[in-house]
């Protein structure tokens, strides 16, 4: 099941994770962990479109997907793939929902069973980000300033986290397994603190797929 390892970002995504910035002071100065800590103090609504891409140990593409993200702190996201990743993966803040189109399959989780530990509780806001994560400012590297987050516990499943910002901006975020894997996570077009409609984090499974309800 890469998609989901992948994400969280996980269920391994970011992740976003994550133009218009909307009530929110706009500022280019500071270090990447200045804007780290801007985005994590003063987001509570974030979306954009995303391209992703899963790449071997040498670099090689094994895998890419696209589509959009949505994040309401605390606890709340939905990442659609577009086909043909054709998958969903939806957060109430109690739930999550991952429905794998080409499968007709819905899994359901506790959102803490599911995502305990990873960049996706990290964006959307649950835990203690620096008490669970080492946070490192990692310099400039094609246009963006970055950070890089290595957790605290050994038990994680990503070895490091780094999250490229241009400017104030949550532009990219990169995810390094054990297995040296990178999941890469481009974001476009990002608003924040726009007014999201509570429907986006509600999922109803389609008639007809098989539900495995993981103690959801």
């Amino acid at each position: 099941m890469s998609r989901v390892r992948a994400m969280m970002p996980s269920v391994r995504a970011l992740v976003l994770c994550c133009a218009a910035l909307v009530a929110v002071p706009t500022f280019s100065a500071g270090t990447a962990t200045d804007h780290f800590r801007r985005f994590f103090a003063e987001v509570n609504t974030y979306q954009a479109r995303f391209e992703q891409v899963v790449l071997d140990e040498l670099g090689q593409s094994l895998e890419r997907s696209e589509g959009r993200v949505w994040i309401q702190r605390p606890s709340r996201f939905r990442w659609d793939y577009a086909p043909p990743a054709g998958q969903q993966i939806v957060s109430d803040g109690e739930r999550v929902w991952i429905y794998d189109q080409d499968l007709e399959q819905v899994t359901v989780r506790r959102f803490d069973a599911a995502l305990a530990g990873t960049p996706a509780e990290l964006l959307s806001g649950r835990g203690d980000i620096e008490r669970n994560y080492e946070l490192t400012d990692a310099g400039s590297r094609n246009g963006l300033a970055w950070i890089e987050l290595r957790p605290r516990q050994s038990d994680s499943a990503f070895e490091v986290v780094r999250i490229g910002f241009d400017g104030p901006r949550l532009r990219m975020l990169e995810l390094v397994d054990g297995l040296a894997q990178v999941t890469r996570i481009e974001l476009f077009e990002p608003a924040e603190n726009e007014t999201l409609g509570a429907g986006l984090f509600k999922f109803e499974a389609p008639q007809g797929v098989d539900v495995i309800d993981e103690g959801g």
